[in-house]
């Protein structure tokens, strides 16, 4: 890092489903100061709807930067520059002002739109071919700007930007109309091998027809989109003119924040949503048609495989399955999670043959799959399904990960842990002994806050380049080394049970679908 006046830190935000966080963060990647503020994820005008008021994101942010600022040794003048990361796929529709029209629609929003691409019917014959005609055709029904265009068309006619969660916090810092080329992660008309927007014709642009005048500048992360507005500045606490830097999408952030800027190393992210991620210089398809999304490291790309569900099945299991642990956990001033990491003490590796599959909900690629949970017997208590639930999700991302080492040709040979699960060192250890690799967890659980950081920091030239800032300022705090007898053990229940799972169980997931209607086949 070069010599620097007073200003030696940078500001992240972290913007969330459930909360905001203001992270002041040194060039060395320490954590210096933290400021959080928890909201309701969404609010939910009809079932399956899953809608936010964007200027409650802005309030948090307003409410966590002023709050963190007025408590900062030194205060705002320490402040170099500040970078965005957010949540994915939540569409915000804004006005001439830069100002919301309607609430934002958020990513695990379940409306269906109707499909604005229809492929030729050589293009469809070969989609159909790969198992995938359904898959585009719920890809288009998923996009929020198709609802919105088919429903609300006076709305979308007033729309002057059609922006994610980032370039609305980024058009509201700046006053322009610019976001990171990393964080356009969505059902939007982007072109992920040439990480630019899609050319007006593109089967992605046909998919996702949003003209281009109502799409922001892209701008790579590490670099400058704007500068902190007078208005802005008066409201955050912080001095106006500061440098707003591109960084990337919470994930792609967390991936860099974690110290994974190549394909020898996976990101692991214990979260609402459970992802595996590797940092390719080259476009690899993890899954077919599922393409690699971009990187905060410029000309990069995260293959990913997600599980869309993933650690929110452990609030799940504390909601459903684990009432007097919550309330024993209140009561002794402990986190639930330290309960349930008793749990899993309690029981042993593979819990007596009882094994989940996650597919709590269905991904593109498996839209009839269902989650399932076998072995059961008279042995089995609330402890063991709570290790079922810890393992399938573990061998859900060894699946994954498997998949990204297919597609890029390179073994993986540690992995690297963040999200809000991977605090608990029980799951972390059941973990490494699924993927029987060595499991890193980074000195900060703001993994996607200090990844913005880091691009924050090469931004302001301390550091060549993101992948630089990466190496300095990300570290471990732990190592989790495999047990070999549990690997073994586990190794042969993913190879002879897990992986058959859904092949064997698949013709009674279309059975299920075809007599109840659930999940909905596209139209």
């Amino acid at each position: 890092m070069s010599a620097a006046s007073s200003a030696d830190l940078v500001l992240a935000i972290d913007c969330g489903t459930q909360s905001l966080r203001a992270l002041a963060f040194d060039g060395r990647g320490a954590l210096v100061a933290r400021r959080k503020v928890a909201y309701e994820p969404y609010f939910s005008s009809r079932p399956g709807w899953a809608e936010q008021d964007p200027e409650l994101w802005w309030r948090s942010l307003v409410a966590a930067s002023s709050g963190l600022v007025a408590e900062l040794p030194g205060g705002a003048d320490r402040i170099a520059a500040l970078a965005v990361t957010t949540q994915r796929d939540t569409i915000v529709c804004l006005d001439g002002d830069l100002r919301p029209l309607r609430p934002a629609i958020l990513w695990l929003d379940a409306r269906r739109a109707p499909a604005p691409y229809h492929p030729s019917a050589l293009v469809a014959l070969g989609v159909s071919l790969v198992g995938m005609r359904e898959a585009l055709q719920k890809t288009q029904e998923a996009g929020k700007c198709n609802w919105i265009m088919a429903n609300e068309p006076g709305l979308w006619e007033r729309t002057r930007a059609c922006v994610l969660v980032s370039g609305f916090l980024n058009a509201r810092l700046s006053g322009e109309l610019a976001d990171s080329t990393a964080s356009q992660i969505g059902h939007l008309p982007f072109d992920y091998r040439r990480q630019a927007w899609a050319a007006p014709g593109s089967r992605n642009a046909r998919m996702f027809p949003i003209a281009p005048e109502k799409l922001p500048r892209l701008a790579p992360a590490g670099t400058e989109l704007g500068r902190l507005s007078a208005r802005a500045a008066a409201e955050l606490g912080l001095p106006a003119g500061l440098p707003v830097m591109a960084a990337g999408s919470d994930k792609g952030c967390e991936t860099i924040g974690s110290g994974v800027v190549d394909e020898t190393a996976a990101s692991l992210s214990f979260g609402t949503t459970a992802t595996v991620q590797t940092t390719s210089r080259r476009y690899r398809e993890p899954i077919a048609f599922m393409p690699p999304y971009p990187a905060a490291i410029p000309g990069r790309y995260n293959p990913e495989v997600e599980i869309f569900r993933g650690y929110w099945m452990i609030s799940w299991f504390k909601s459903q399955f684990a009432y007097a642990e919550v309330l024993e956990a209140e009561s002794r001033c402990m986190a639930p999670e330290a309960m349930l990491d008793e749990l899993l003490r309690s029981t042993p590796p593979g819990g007596h043959g009882l094994v989940m599959q996650p597919y709590w909900t269905a991904g593109l690629s498996s839209p009839s799959a269902k989650g399932a949970i076998i072995g059961f017997g008279d042995v089995h208590e609330r402890s063991h399904l709570y290790r079922a639930i810890v393992e399938g999700l573990a061998y859900g991302l060894k699946e994954g990960l498997e998949a990204i080492e297919r597609a890029s040709g390179t073994r993986v040979r540690s992995l690297r842990v963040s999200g809000g699960a991977s605090q608990s060192d029980a799951i972390c250890q059941a973990s490494a002994d699924v993927l029987d690799l060595p499991m890193e967890r980074g000195r900060t659980c703001e993994a996607s806050g200090l990844g913005a950081a880091m691009c924050a920091a090469a931004g302001l030239g301390w550091y060549p380049g993101v992948e630089a800032a990466s190496a300095a300022m990300s570290s471990s705090s732990r190592v989790f080394e495999p047990d070999p007898s549990n690997a073994e053990l586990y190794a042969e229940l993913y190879r002879r049970v897990y992986k058959r799972m859904y092949r064997a169980l698949g013709p009674l997931y279309e059975s299920i679908r075809d007599i109840t209607g659930y999940p909905e086949r596209a139209v």
